[in-house]
């Protein structure tokens, strides 16, 4: 048997061993009712936003026409009190983010509380670590103490030179924090088989895990319950659909499964416990290595109840242009005979789709694009680009330009020169255009720029949230807004925590493998064509969009290595949600899955 194969089995049989349904038994809005998910609208918009939990960001959100959404307040103790490696809970929870930390910030609003001046932990080796905190073992509100006015996102040239964040005062406004860490084994570990309780423990960023914003003052919210707004439901069991970040979760937005990575050299080595990095309360019980790719089948180190093989999983750059210089480059998957993604699908059945991505034409170089600021000469122009003397003229990518945010170009029919590439990988400003003129086609992924997406570190959140209001407003108020449904949502959790259980952790029920899913993340369906906002509970992740589009057109699920199963086969599609939308469900005010 060869490497390929065995690695995928190994997967494929690990899905089956954790309860999803044959593809056969898969039960969704269009198996249960043979009616398509959006009903009679031409256009579906996906508006893929970047790096929230659901708590983080909307679990303050309250009801929607008396419909309880389920938030931080439905929170026990049990799935919010952090515990340390050797489980004991916290007295209070560290920080690091500069604006934060009250052992390098003296402000008087981060005086340290009774007990936590200093607090020590121990870890299991006996070696100690002790620290002063402000910040009790529970949730709290980041506006409290970095505000939008704070001045504390960084200058452009500088987005990636401050693992802590930038004081108050010493950057631009907007108030953004330091990053934290979101990757696949990190984040199991975090989930704690479904106790959700081990977020600080696992995280870079230790306490800021349990931040969270004032949700009802994000622009996002305050445009939905503002005069003239479209309808919406809110979707509040809706999970990314793969552990860790954003490049695998890009992934199973476009192909419901993890590439393959044959020959790597770059698999992660874990710890007894799973993990594969050291962190401020975290020491590894042995040697580890934080990898792009999953750990070896096999090995003396092999931990069981983790996926293993080539399975590429943590950010890897594209085999063909563009591509960035963080994390190795990944050769280009071969789509040629076998439709790996939904475009793939889409293309092939004759549905209209695009792939538009803030700041594409620059980093593309498409020069005389709609999206292209860099002049007609060399080298680039735009003060925002990356310095790239030796070929500026196909690379001027911004420099909030994230390339591993494009799966699309990942696969081989959309490589540089191909009809696939030309036809379908286009800059945000072709969406806007195309909005204006009526002229979308029926499938859209927008994806903005690195500065607009609402990525901790390096982008703000309520600058972030304006442009999503933007994007919704052209859509909802373009000609064809009333044919339109418009799915807003988050490729992953950012590090952050949520107290409710995933499919797959703790014996939840719900169709999930060794590759997820992972945290909830905030979910809405948003259109001019729904005829009231309601709440949706029931189960979904990522993948969910891809069974959307399947389901909508009458078309097959996607192709797959042999012997795994890419979940689009197994979730449930988004027409229920439209449905509470419309006012056909079949329940009638009572909401499945609570």
């Amino acid at each position: 048997m060869n490497r390929r194969r065995a690695a995928a089995i190994v997967a494929s049989a690990a899905l089956i061993a954790m309860g999803a349904a044959p593809a056969a038994q898969a039960k969704s809005w269009h198996g249960r009712h043979g009616a398509k998910p959006l009903g009679d609208a031409k256009r579906l918009v996906v508006i893929y936003e970047e790096n929230h939990s659901f708590d983080n960001l909307y679990g303050g959100w309250g009801p929607v026409n008396g419909q309880h959404v389920i938030g931080r307040s439905d929170a026990d103790a049990a799935h919010t009190t952090q515990v340390s490696q050797a489980g004991t809970p916290y007295s209070c929870l560290k920080q690091n983010d500069v604006n934060l930390d009250a052992d390098v910030n003296a402000s008087a609003a981060l005086a340290p509380l009774p007990g936590c001046n200093p607090e020590t932990v121990t870890f299991p080796t006996g070696s100690t670590t002790s620290y002063k905190s402000h910040f009790a073992n529970s949730p709290f509100g980041i506006d409290a103490f970095i505000p939008p006015t704070a001045t504390t996102c960084p200058v452009p040239t500088e987005l990636f030179s401050h693992p802590n964040g930038v004081l108050n005062g010493a950057g631009l406004s907007g108030g953004c924090t330091r990053d934290l860490v979101h990757r696949f084994y990190q984040e199991q570990y975090q989930l704690n088989g479904g106790a959700q309780n081990r977020y600080v423990t696992g995280s870079d960023g230790v306490g800021l895990a349990m931040g969270y914003y004032e949700t009802q003052q994000l622009p996002i919210y305050r445009y939905l319950h503002g005069a003239g707004a479209p309808h919406y439901v809110l979707a509040d069991g809706f999970f990314q659909a793969a552990f860790g970040g954003s490049y695998l979760n890009h992934q199973f937005l476009v192909a419901a499964q993890p590439p393959l990575f044959p020959n790597s050299t770059r698999n992660a080595v874990l710890d007894a416990s799973g993990n594969a990095s050291a962190e401020p309360l975290y020491q590894p019980t042995r040697a580890v290595v934080d990898g792009a790719v999953t750990q070896k089948c096999g090995q003396p180190t092999t931990v069981t109840g983790r996926a293993c093989g080539d399975w590429a999983v943590n950010t890897l750059q594209p085999g063909a242009a563009p591509f960035g210089a963080f994390g190795a480059r990944q050769p280009l998957i071969d789509n040629g005979s076998r439709a790996l993604t939904i475009g793939d699908r889409m293309s092939d059945a004759g549905v209209s789709w695009a792939w538009y991505a803030g700041g594409w034409d620059n980093a593309a170089g498409n020069v005389g694009g709609r999206g292209w600021t860099n002049g007609t000469g060399t080298p680039c122009t735009d003060p925002n680009a990356l310095p790239n003397p030796k070929n500026p003229a196909i690379n001027c990518a911004d420099r909030s330009f994230q390339f591993h945010h494009q799966p699309f170009a990942y696969y081989s029919r959309y490589a540089p020169g191909t009809v696939g590439r030309a036809q379908h990988l286009k800059d945000e400003e072709d969406f806007l255009a195309a909005v204006r003129k009526g002229k979308l086609p029926r499938v859209s992924f927008v994806k903005p720029l690195g500065s607009e997406n609402e990525h901790p570190g390096y982008a703000s959140e309520p600058n972030g949230s304006n442009h999503l209001v933007e994007l919704l407003t052209a859509i909802t108020e373009g000609p064809k807004a009333k044919d339109t449904v418009v799915v807003v949502t988050y490729d992953e959790f950012g590090g952050q925590w949520d107290h409710v259980t995933p499919p797959g952790q703790g014996g939840k029920a719900g169709p999930a493998d060794l590759f997820g899913p992972g945290s909830r993340i905030p979910a809405l369906v948003v259109g001019r064509g729904l005829e009231r906002s309601g709440v949706d509970h029931s189960t979904y992740d990522t993948t969910s969009i891809m069974a959307t589009i399947e389901h909508q057109f009458r078309l097959a699920p996607v192709d797959h290595p042999d012997g795994i199963v890419p979940r689009d086969r197994l979730v449930a599609d988004l027409g229920h949600a439209v449905a509470i939308g419309r006012g056909d469900d079949d329940h009638r005010g009572r909401q499945r899955d609570r």
